[in-house]
C-alpha cells in the first residue's frame, strides 16, 4: 500500500502593488442589494510582476453590511508598459470598529492595523496567461482619495 502524500502548505509570494486614485463616493442608499456604494476608479499605478497604470473607468461596487463591514468588488482593468492589458477583479471585505470604519469614510488617516481588509483577486491577461494560472490575495490600505494594496500569489 502507498504511503499518503500530504499536500504542500500553500506560502505567500509578493508579486505587485496597486495605487488606485478614486472618485467621489457614490452612495446609491438602500437598494433590494442592500446599501450600496459605488466608488470609481480614476487612475493609478501598478509595479512589480506586472507594472504599468490603472485605467480610468474601473469602479468599487460596494455593499455595506448591517454591522458596518464593506463587501468589495472592485473591477478596472490595467495597461502594462509593454502596451498589453489586465482585467483584475477584487472579490473581499473590510471590517473593523464602527469608530475606525467612519473614520475611514471621512477620509482621515488610520493605521491599517486598526482595521481588517482584504481581498482575493481574479487577473486576465491575454499577453500574459501566467497571471491566470494562480491564485493572488491582497492586504489593502485606504487613504482619503486612493487605495493602495500588495497582491500576493498564492504558492
Amino acid at each position: 500500500m502507498a504511503a499518503q502524500s500530504e499536500p504542500p502548505v500553500p506560502m505567500l509570494e509578493r508579486s505587485f502593488e496597486v495605487v488606485a486614485e478614486l472618485g467621489p463616493l457614490e452612495d446609491h442608499g438602500m437598494t433590494r442589494a442592500g446599501h450600496r456604494r459605488i466608488i470609481p476608479v480614476t487612475g493609478g499605478t501598478i509595479t512589480g510582476d506586472f507594472t504599468g497604470v490603472i485605467l480610468d473607468g474601473g469602479a468599487d461596487w460596494q455593499t455595506v453590511r448591517s454591522d458596518g463591514s464593506i463587501e468589495i468588488d472592485g473591477r478596472y482593468s490595467a495597461r502594462s508598459d509593454d502596451g498589453s492589458l489586465m482585467y483584475i477583479r477584487a472579490q473581499g471585505v473590510r471590517s473593523g470598529d464602527p469608530a475606525v470604519l467612519e473614520a475611514l469614510l471621512r477620509g482621515e488617516e488610520v493605521d491599517p492595523a486598526a482595521y481588517y481588509f482584504r481581498a482575493a483577486l481574479t487577473l486576465e491577461s491575454a499577453d500574459h496567461p501566467e497571471f491566470e494560472r494562480s491564485l493572488y490575495v491582497a492586504s489593502y490600505v485606504r487613504e482619503a482619495n486612493r487605495v493602495r494594496y500588495v497582491a500576493y500569489r498564492v504558492t
